[in-house]
């Protein structure tokens, strides 16, 4: 086919720098809270779905499903109906997990706050440890809400220091 390549073009040295920057201090600052804070509870401050997003929002904070209403809405979102699944339909747990990450992608299309880790935001809710389904609703207000509120600090911070970078796009 004319004009098609065979790799994505690379990506200059300083987005690579300021992308790896990025993900250090916003995964760090998460990390650095829960050790703090909650090193008794496992590490319900720390979720899986934060390293995703990071690569987000650092490493592609040009894109839709990086921009701050997506980054927070979505995960909050997500956070909720995980909970709500769990708490109302615990099992089969197959069956929940797959309700929760669904409804988790349906609600985030109508609300306009698609970001693809809330699908794992969701998912957490209902297969995350007895320390996470404790938290009940709670989750969805620390770690989720928090630590996204967090992560979207510092990419304010560092993605808004090179001229070569302008974050965010957009904010509604």
């Amino acid at each position: 086919m004319k004009g098609v390549t065979n790799s994505p073009p690379l990506v200059p040295i300083s987005e690579v720098i300021w992308s790896w920057i990025g993900g250090f201090f916003g995964i760090a600052s998460v990390a650095y809270l829960n050790q703090l804070y909650f090193t008794d509870n496992d590490l319900i401050f720390i979720i899986g779905s934060f390293g995703a997003s990071a690569v987000l929002i650092y490493g592609a904070p040009n894109v839709p499903y990086a921009q701050p209403r997506n980054l927070v809405g979505g995960h909050f979102i997500s956070a909720l109906i995980g909970v709500t699944f769990f708490k109302f339909l615990p099992d089969p747990i197959w069956l929940t997990s797959a309700m929760a990450v669904a409804t988790a992608i349906a609600c985030m299309h109508l609300t306009k706050t698609i970001h693809p880790p809330g699908g794992a935001t969701a998912l957490i809710a209902v297969i995350g440890s007895e320390n996470i389904h404790q938290l009940g609703y709670f989750y969805a207000i620390l770690p989720v809400l928090f630590g996204a509120c967090l992560l979207l600090i510092i990419a304010l911070l560092i993605n808004n220091i090179p001229d070569s970078r302008q974050y965010p796009q957009f904010w509604r």
